[in-house]
């Protein structure tokens, strides 16, 4: 029998994310951001549990993305939105990125990857943070 999975977060992106692109729209420029900031709000969610990193997303909610904490190599976070929300890049073996955009709770979550990461991957806290 294995480890129970526990979710520590689960949750779309920031609301503050949507609010801001959505300001942003007025200005003609700023149409994409918009368009992205509402399709995130809509089909984007997380979820981080102690086992893996969920990612649902895609156009209606459709793709998947699942990692486990085995397999990264660096996590990387940016402070949005004066600091209230952020975006996570995760870092794996293959060299490939996945990039978690508009996270609420942006630090707290990051210093939950980074631990899971450095207990699996058996290496320093320090090496895996950027």
């Amino acid at each position: 029998m294995g480890i129970k999975e526990e979710t520590f977060y689960e949750g779309g992106p920031h609301i503050g994310d949507l609010i801001i692109n959505i300001l942003l729209g007025f200005t003609v420029i700023c149409l994409p951001l918009t368009v992205g900031a509402v399709v995130r709000a809509l089909w984007l969610r997380y979820r981080i549990t102690n086992r893996r990193i969920s990612i649902t997303g895609g156009w209606m909610g459709r793709d998947r993305t699942d990692i486990v904490y085995a397999e990264i190599v660096k996590v990387a976070k940016i402070a949005r939105g004066i600091g209230l929300w952020g975006d996570i890049v995760v870092t794996l073996k293959d060299k490939s990125r996945l990039e978690i955009r508009a996270v609420p709770r942006h630090r707290e979550i990051y210093e939950y990857i980074a631990e899971k990461a450095a207990a699996k991957t058996g290496k320093s806290l320090e090496s895996i943070k950027v």
